[in-house]
């Protein structure tokens, strides 16, 4: 009976909008301006229906052995062209993929392979052949962006293709809170959005009103893993486009490194703590040292461990500052450095034989592994 009654209102609202459509088109006097009552509606459609055919979905067969039993070998993303045979997308979509292959706006679907990747900021390149870019995006400056200004999100969320959302951009944050995947942690900042960003619109572009990408879509924010946020999280276009020009040029990005393995503070013995004289966990330990990066040319201290890996006193150095600005953890000093390029200078402060002293660290190039 409630079945039946549902259906009975939407069968008497789609009467009543297919009564209301057709005295219009009667008049004939029904144009897509007119239909738009806003500017603002007007400037949507125009942007999403010019950047649309640059989008394309990413299909992704999982491999076995990152499965959980009964778990979909199958998921979806998305991806735009921003040159007429490359795709970008975020990495964590083709991460673990034995097979991927696009869908494009007209439904098209071509196979695709990895071009490039950049764990560090979640970004990918693929690889498409056989088909042309209908029409490529252009990178916009992010940097520009105020609080409030319109954002336009193209992707898949739930596996709905060429989706459109809007909404506005609301701020950025360093402290997105460090990621169960451990991507993105050279990602000095991310832009945040009221515009919707669910499961599979990673990788899509975040348009401004002038049809420029700002962002790439990257996640969701939510106070739980149970209930998506309503707020978007989005890699900054500036970022993004150095990533892609750095692995086209040289196939690794480019951003400052020190090479040396990390440990938080937080998770040492605190009696190991207390020997070195620290009073704080806030900091970073430098664990191991490999000749020949930056670290090691600088001259950073790293860590002993026992046969059982346990570390011992005394220990490496610590650092807890980078350029004068204190840092929290691991992941802190990582995006701190991650915002040099190769050739700059870095200062760190660190704790060493119960003092501070500063170490300056050229940054080198990223190479090939």
């Amino acid at each position: 009976m409630a079945r039946s009654s549902t259906t009975s209102r939407l069968l008497l609202g789609g009467s009543l909008l297919l009564a209301g459509l057709g005295g219009a088109y009667l008049t004939g006097r029904v144009t897509a301006q007119r239909a738009l009552v806003t500017t603002d509606e007007i400037n949507t459609v125009e942007v999403s229906q010019k950047a649309l055919p640059a989008l394309v979905r990413v299909d992704v067969r999982i491999k076995k052995d990152q499965l959980q039993p009964g778990e979909d070998p199958n998921d979806v993303g998305s991806g735009f062209f921003y040159k007429s045979n490359l795709i970008v997308t975020n990495y964590h979509v083709v991460q673990f993929q034995e097979s991927l292959s696009i869908v494009m706006y007209d439904g098209k679907r071509v196979n695709a392979t990895v071009e490039g990747v950049d764990p560090g900021i979640d970004i990918a390149i693929l690889k498409v052949a056989g088909v042309t870019a209908p029409r490529t995006l252009v990178f916009g400056d992010s940097s520009r962006l105020i609080p409030g200004q319109k954002m336009i999100v193209l992707g898949t969320p739930l596996k709905y293709n060429n989706f459109v959302s809007t909404g506005v951009f609301s701020a950025t944050t360093r402290d997105l809170g460090q990621r169960a995947d451990g991507l993105g942690q050279e990602i000095g900042q991310y832009g945040l959005t009221t515009a919707s960003i669910q499961g599979g619109s990673s990788g899509g572009p975040v348009l401004d009103s002038r049809g420029s990408v700002v962002g790439v879509a990257d996640a969701n924010a939510s106070s739980n893993t149970l209930v998506p946020g309503v707020i978007g999280a989005f890699v900054p276009s500036e970022l993004v486009s150095q990533s892609l020009s750095d692995l086209e040029k040289i196939g690794v990005p480019q951003r400052g490194t020190l090479g040396v393995t990390l440990v938080d503070l937080d998770n040492l013995d605190p009696a190991l703590r207390q020997l070195a004289g620290l009073t704080s966990n806030q900091g970073a330990l430098v664990d191991e040292v490999p000749a020949g990066t930056a670290g090691a040319r600088s001259g950073l201290r790293g860590s002993l461990r026992n046969n059982k890996g346990q570390l011992l006193s005394p220990l490496g150095d610590v650092v807890v500052a980078v350029d004068g600005k204190r840092v929290t953890n691991s992941y802190d000093l990582i995006r701190a450095v991650a915002l040099k390029r190769p050739g700059q200078a870095v200062a760190l402060k660190v704790w060493r034989n119960r003092k501070e002293v500063t170490v300056s660290v050229t940054l080198l190039k990223r190479a090939l592994q």
